[in-house]
């Protein structure tokens, strides 16, 4: 049975403990003046102690994870196991001010009811934004044109290299209709585009409340001028996209990869690269860091970024926002209104 917070008396009870949970120098960056100053009014908390290590924490830490009602977490955090929960028996809530909360919440989080909520939705706006921007850019052929300005420097005429260019009448396919997935569609909508979207789990009805036409993979990869990749990294989805569906890509085709390294089979797209077949928007990896001879690096029709779609700088600030709204809920007893729950773990990232 999982703990809901509707149960928990409005303005009855004292403010409950939390405890900041995450990698050195993060929280701060991650909260603000404000921020701290909310929190303490929510919680009993002191904004300035982050736990970096909960498996074997010193004194302050061990003290603060035993009173603690609620964890707010983000990257970096120690995994919630068995033996770390044991250090919080009074643990209710985890708030997880980041996306995927796969890494960190394990299955004795849920065996003892403790209810879990993430920042993902917060942390999805950014990805889809950057997306929005690769899918423009590539089919605008900006980086093409960059790179042979660079080469020139001097007057030239651009309409016969670039005929064929421009976002008018393009098509973009989607894989994977995840909270990601779905803003690239919603952001998509103000432009003169047709959208493909490939998910096992969408079906006819759904795709035309998206806006979008449902294609098998293989069909949409052949009639896309870009191919975007929001799927979730699990083992059905280990390199997704092979060397048949980049075959099928048309020639001057561009893939986005902001997901994950490993639902592309990198092997097989190395020689589309190389040979200048197919162009790439790569934001990750499969390493996350590509080997310092990888072509990836060099290649002039390949934008290569260093996981930096997600949240950063001052976006973070979007998902303390978020969480400290969750961790508000909590304080009110009203649950949770993003909620993680374990049923729906297989089938997101």
């Amino acid at each position: 049975m999982h703990h809901t917070t509707d149960n928990r008396p409005d303005q009855a009870l004292p403010r409950p403990g939390l405890l900041l949970a995450m990698e050195p120098g993060l929280a701060e960056r991650l909260l603000t003046d404000h921020h701290r100053t909310r929190l303490a009014s929510l919680t009993r908390t002191d904004p300035h102690l982050v736990a970096h290590d909960l498996a074997d924490p010193p004194p302050a830490v061990a003290a603060a994870l035993a009173d603690a009602e609620i964890l707010l977490t983000s990257w970096g955090a120690t995994p919630l196991t068995a033996d770390v929960l044991d250090r919080a028996p009074r643990l209710r809530a985890v708030v997880h001010a980041g996306g995927s909360v796969k890494p960190y919440v394990r299955r004795a989080c849920w065996e003892r009811g403790i209810a879990v909520t993430s920042a993902a939705e917060a942390n999805a706006q950014p990805v889809a934004e950057y997306t929005l921007a690769a899918i423009l850019f590539a089919n605008k052929r900006v980086l093409h044109a960059a790179h042979r300005y660079r080469a020139l420097r001097a007057p030239h005429n651009w309409h016969p290299d670039l005929d064929g260019a421009g976002n008018h009448h393009r098509t973009v396919g989607v894989i994977g209709a995840s909270r990601i997935g779905r803003r690239v569609i919603t952001l998509l909508r103000p432009f003169d585009l047709t959208v493909l979207l490939h998910d096992p789990y969408v079906d006819e009805a759904e795709a035309a409340r998206l806006g979008v036409t449902l294609a098998p993979l293989d069909d949409l990869c052949a009639a896309s001028d870009v191919v975007t990749v929001h799927a979730p990294e699990l083992p059905a989805t280990h390199h997704l996209i092979g060397a048949r569906q980049l075959a099928r890509m048309p020639d001057g085709a561009t893939l986005v990869n902001t997901a994950r390294g490993t639902l592309v089979d990198e092997a097989a797209l190395l020689p589309e690269l190389v040979a200048g077949r197919l162009n790439a928007v790569l934001d990750v990896t499969d390493p996350p860091v590509p080997p310092a001879a990888s072509p990836l690096y060099d290649l002039p029709n390949v934008l290569l970024t260093p996981h930096i779609a997600g949240s950063l700088g001052g976006e973070l600030h979007r998902m303390a926002d978020q969480a400290l709204d969750e961790v508000e809920r909590y304080t009110k007893g009203v649950p949770f209104a993003d909620p993680v729950r374990p049923e729906g773990l297989g089938r997101s990232a």
